[in-house]
């Protein structure tokens, strides 16, 4: 029964969403716990809660939500995915920080890192190739994408660079780990992307949307995005 076939398809999705989007709170936390350096957004959000003494999951969600009104100018609309994006991700980060206890081993610190950097990837990938809008740092990059028809690699090079020294500045933590984030996170939240999106594409029987893969789509071409 078609309509049947639809509703599951949607529930699957949707459990893809939130266990993207959960898993991307989990990996921001993974890095925190490492202290060998946060991803550039995390830097900022570390740095922001450090002057004001707000959680880091909880300036996560209010600097989303700020994030949102750049999107204006943009032409960009938000999804369930954006908004469920904007209070998930932080909420799952401060959970999972109470969870996970503060580590003094370097031989457990760095395997967390790499862990935290590779989960991050495969959360961006499943959580985008759901279908259910960006979030509002990727709507962001994918707007500025579209408007200047520069590549997603570029264009999200330039975005973290800001975060990252304004963070910096703000105290926030840099150091291998964020390097290491800064090289991996593109290539991998695009390899995983493409698998989540054919692997949604087979299950759907053919139906499919467009995968970005570095520059802007062609009129009446929808396609969808990588990261936070």
């Amino acid at each position: 029964m078609p309509g049947e076939g639809g509703r599951r398809r949607t529930v699957r999705r949707l459990a893809q969403l939130y266990a993207g989007l959960w898993l991307y709170g989990a990996s921001c936390a993974f890095l925190v716990r490492a202290e060998l350096g946060l991803g550039p957004w995390d830097v900022f959000h570390q740095g922001v809660a450090g002057r004001t003494g707000l959680s880091i999951g909880t300036v996560s969600v209010l600097v989303g939500a700020l994030v949102l009104l750049a999107w204006i100018p943009l032409r960009q609309r938000p999804g369930l995915g954006t908004v469920s994006n904007v209070v998930l991700v932080g909420v799952s980060m401060d959970v999972t920080l109470m969870m996970l206890p503060t580590l003094e081993l370097l031989a457990v610190r760095v395997p967390l890192m790499v862990a935290g950097v590779v989960l991050n990837g495969l959360a961006t990938g499943l959580y985008i190739a759901a279908r259910f809008g960006p979030g509002p740092r990727d709507g962001l990059m994918t707007g500025l994408n579209r408007v200047t028809g520069r590549s997603i690699r570029l264009v999200r090079t330039g975005i973290e660079l800001t975060v990252l020294l304004t963070g910096f500045l703000l105290g926030g933590a840099v150091g291998a780990g964020t390097v290491a984030y800064a090289l991996a996170i593109g290539p991998l939240a695009q390899v995983f992307l493409r698998v989540f999106t054919r692997r949604e594409r087979s299950g759907a029987g053919g139906e499919q949307d467009g995968v970005i893969t570095g520059r802007v789509p062609a009129p009446r071409t929808r396609r969808v995005i990588l990261r936070r």
